[in-house]
């Protein structure tokens, strides 16, 4: 029987062989073979730390959560124990200017009175690193605005030992922020230090290698004057907190603990420089039923009332991206209503998985067919996991229960290759009503970074494309809007509009973006101080950050309104946003 402590995800993915989980894009993240442990997100209560052990370890975050690194073979028996609520797997993030400021109305309050520039308050950019030696990274004396830049990708024993003896009142001293054990610290002290030298990767060998995270910092905090009172940068005068987050892996992609570690530390640190913080997240994911409840949308909404903080965060570019079908059957459907919902996969797609949640309330048939007409039907009152194939497509079906958070049940399917590639062509899923009360349901495929061209619902469903975590209820989710054509960017993710669909379930939580920003043609810092032009909603979030560090300055900086911080922020820039039908 299924650990209902532990997730849908998790729970198959400790069913099956490992090599199954080296196939799936999913089921495989956290887990660590080598030593075949597990990377876990824990909510909790009561004393975690005491199950710290030289196999277990335990790394408390804030609010009740934690991130347990434990053998596979001791997960069942930990989920067990009084202190542990739920548990969930990591999952993989994907990374979603002059024009683009006077379109966002920032000049009115920057080019004349009151001549707002961010000073006295932090930006955070979690992000993919910062080309540090950049000089829009400096203040007018040549010093850097970083205060602090933690690298997780790094490791300290090494950057201690390639320190050259010129530098050698650094030696020995790289080492984890404190209260945590991977990455290096590196503090302002060190990176002006590295500024002067005449090697200063020697001193701070942190890289921005994709310049995703250079780009988005320099949109929010670029500090080159373009004019009197005009900059590159939204907030210029503003001190920068920088997490590079990831693994040392260049092929791999960073996962939502990372972001937990990197939202402790900037909430943690913003408190102890007694400052504001605005923190930048510009990435997310598909997986989850999308309405709040996960445990990193709940972190968020913790982390963001811990001092005086607002989190920005990019609604994600799956507006387009064919990765989402819904409907509703309604109360009392019949069987004939059901529908059949066409899934397309294109050529040399290695795996794909599909995530059907609907309310546990509801029950529903499922049948699903393959491109060549090979029939199976879900046995919807068998929990747990089963593995059939179809084709030459093995497929893997998780039917889970609710979590403790929500009344949403998942039913999960992976298609895997039985030998290099699932089968192409035209996939069916057929859902039909049993017994209904509202009958709603979603269908996610993972995110469009990751899918081969070709591969997406043919009948999509624009609404209710945010990624996660912009679904957290307490973040400002930004999306993107075409300053151009003052129209709504198709591929920018969103919720539900204001306006009630009949026979839908909405939550205060569906009703997303709350504002948009430029984010297509965007120019601004590339690699190596070049200038790229980018798009997307990773490029809009910063704007909407570096605006809410003005909003801090003259509020809570200037003694204008103490309170001005968290939802009074989200408030205000709603009520003074421009509106319209296309955006």
């Amino acid at each position: 029987m299924a650990n209902q402590k532990l997730e849908t995800l998790l729970n198959l993915a400790l069913e099956i062989e490992e090599a199954q989980r080296q196939k799936s894009n999913q089921l495989g993240v956290g887990f660590f073979e080598e030593t075949g442990t597990w990377e876990l997100i824990v909510k909790y209560n009561g004393d975690i730390g005491r199950l710290q052990s030289n196999v277990i370890r335990v790394e408390e975050l804030i609010a009740g959560y934690a991130i347990v690194t434990i053998p596979e073979g001791l997960i069942d028996t930990f989920s067990q124990l009084d202190e542990v609520e739920y548990v969930e797997k990591p999952k993989r993030l994907y990374f979603s200017t002059l024009r683009g400021k006077q379109e966002s109305c920032i000049f009115p309050v920057t080019a004349r009175d009151p001549y707002l520039t961010g000073r006295g308050v932090l930006i955070a950019v979690i992000d993919s690193g910062i080309d540090f030696e950049n000089p829009e990274f400096r203040d007018a004396q040549g010093n850097t605005r970083i205060q602090f830049l933690w690298d997780q990708t790094l490791n300290a024993d090494q950057v201690n030992r390639r320190l050259p003896e010129e530098n050698e009142e650094f030696a020995g001293k790289a080492a984890p922020p404190e209260g945590f054990d991977v990455g290096v610290e590196f503090s302002k002290y060190r990176i002006d230090a590295a500024l002067r030298s005449r090697f200063p990767q020697s001193i701070v060998p942190s890289i921005d290698s994709s310049g995703h995270g250079t780009a988005v910092a320099a949109i929010a905090a670029a500090g080159g004057r373009l004019a009197e009172g005009q900059y590159q940068g939204v907030a210029p005068e503003s001190e920068l907190l920088v997490v590079k987050m990831g693994t040392p892996r260049p092929d791999s992609f960073p996962k939502t603990t990372e972001l937990m570690r990197a939202m402790t530390y900037v909430v943690k640190k913003a408190v102890e420089l007694g400052r504001p913080l605005a923190v930048n997240l510009s990435f997310g994911n598909t997986y989850g039923s999308h309405d709040g409840t996960s445990l990193v949308e709940r972190f968020l909404d913790n982390a963001a009332e811990i001092g005086r903080s607002v989190v920005c965060v990019g609604s994600g570019n799956e507006g387009a991206a064919g990765g989402h079908v819904s409907g509703s059957f309604g109360m009392n459907s019949r069987p004939s209503e059901g529908r059949r919902v066409e899934l397309s996969v294109g050529n040399y797609q290695t795996s794909v998985s599909v995530q059907l949640w609907k309310e546990y309330v509801d029950i529903l048939g499922i049948e699903l067919i393959s491109p060549g007409g090979v029939e199976m039907a879900v046995d919807m009152q068998m929990r747990g996991g089963r593995s059939v194939t179809m084709e030459d497509t093995q497929i893997l079906i998780y039917v889970g229960e609710p979590s403790p958070y929500s009344v949403n049940q998942e039913i999960y399917f992976d298609f895997l290759p039985v030998n290099r590639y699932v089968n192409q062509g035209i996939w069916t899923i057929h859902i039909y009503p049993v017994k209904t009360v509202t009958g709603n349901y979603d269908l996610y495929l993972p995110s469009s970074v990751v899918l081969n061209t070709g591969t997406r619902f043919f009948a999509p469903t624009p609404v209710k494309t945010l990624t996660i975590p912009s679904t957290s209820s307490k973040v400002i989710t930004v999306g993107a809007y075409d300053a151009g054509f003052e129209a709504y960017a198709d591929f920018s993710g969103r919720g539900y509009p204001l306006m009630s669909i009949p026979g839908e379930r909405i939550s205060q939580g569906d009703v997303k973006p709350d504002l948009v920003a430029p984010g297509t043609n965007i120019s601004t810092i590339g690699p190596n101080s070049t200038f790229v032009q980018v798009s997307g909603t990773s490029f809009a979030t910063p704007f909407v950050t570096g605006s809410a560090a003005l909003m801090m300055e003259w509020g809570i900086v200037r003694g204008n309104d103490p309170f001005l911080y968290d939802a009074v922020i989200i408030g205000l820039r709603r009520k003074t946003c421009k509106t319209g039908d296309s955006a």
